[in-house]
């Protein structure tokens, strides 16, 4: 029994080796081997923590065996390997594969949901381009409105909240930038989009004490006391309004308080129950 045990552990070294050197090379060497073999030696790559090579397995179960019902959760699970090892762009191209030719497939949800996490776990600062914090964003919308009811829907509704609070920081960082450069009207065009797109994010009562700053530099005393009513309203303990009162107590926009150096923003972490485990990997590993 131990003889046969080893034999087949040579065999499958072999065979994992082979093909990942197949898969490196530009000359690739096709070696059938059936699906059953193939998928099994990608789940046991997924079971030892080696992604790379797992993902390599699955696209060789497509590719050797396309109209197999394996292939179908192959390119799933690709996915999914590609995303645990941190190959976003791999990972992302594989499941919007899996959902142009499987859109109705029950597990299209969780393809969504992968996308969104390829796009959510590289959300740089503040300071930097945001466009891949839209790409998350737009990605978890898109799964929330398609499946509502999915396992991955409050996650995704977290997530997308998250991600609405650093575009918003995003408009804030600039707004304040320009405010410094005593560019208030630019300035104040940032906060006043901060309060009219994300009104549930933690940085609208700055925008609204900042927009009152702006409004009294620009000479707008009348707008600046509706916008601090309106802060006074809706957030009468905040820190940010107790400043507000204090400025519009005062008589003209020359006592306005000094602009302070913003807080450096750090990006929404993901907690680690946020991301796929190894259930998920263990459900899916079976067609």
């Amino acid at each position: 029994m131990t003889d046969i045990k080893q034999i087949r552990s040579g065999i499958l070294c072999v065979l994992a080796a082979t093909l990942l050197a197949s898969c490196g090379s530009k000359k690739e060497t096709y070696i059938a081997r059936d699906v059953e073999t193939l998928y099994n030696l990608a789940a046991d790559q997924i079971g030892k923590g080696d992604y790379e090579l797992a993902a390599a397995f699955f696209d060789e179960v497509e590719r050797q065996h396309p109209y197999s019902i394996w292939a179908r959760r192959a390119q799933l699970m690709s996915s999914y390997a590609a995303y645990k090892a941190h190959k976003y762009n791999e990972a992302i191209l594989a499941a919007q594969r899996f959902l142009s030719l499987h859109p109705g497939n029950r597990d299209a949800d969780y393809a969504y949901y992968l996308i969104g996490l390829c796009y959510y776990e590289r959300i740089v600062d503040v300071k930097r381009d945001q466009k891949i914090t839209d790409q998350a964003l737009s990605s978890f919308t898109e799964l929330v409105r398609r499946y509502p009811d999915s396992r991955y829907a409050n996650d995704a509704r977290l997530k997308i909240d998250l991600t609405r609070d650093q575009l918003a920081g995003k408009e804030m960082a600039v707004g304040r930038w320009y405010q410094l450069r005593h560019e208030y009207l630019a300035a104040s065009k940032r906060f006043k989009a901060v309060i009219d797109n994300y009104e549930t994010t933690s940085h609208v009562p700055e925008a609204m004490h900042r927009l009152v700053e702006t409004y009294l530099r620009l000479g707008l005393r009348e707008e600046a006391r509706r916008v601090g009513a309106v802060l006074g309203y809706n957030y009468p303990g905040n820190r940010w309004y107790r400043r507000t009162y204090a400025l519009l107590e005062n008589v003209g926009p020359e006592q306005v308080l000094p602009l302070e150096k913003p807080e450096p923003a750090e990006k929404p972490a993901a907690k680690p129950e946020d991301k796929p485990g190894d259930k998920d990997a263990q459900k899916a590993a079976t067609p």
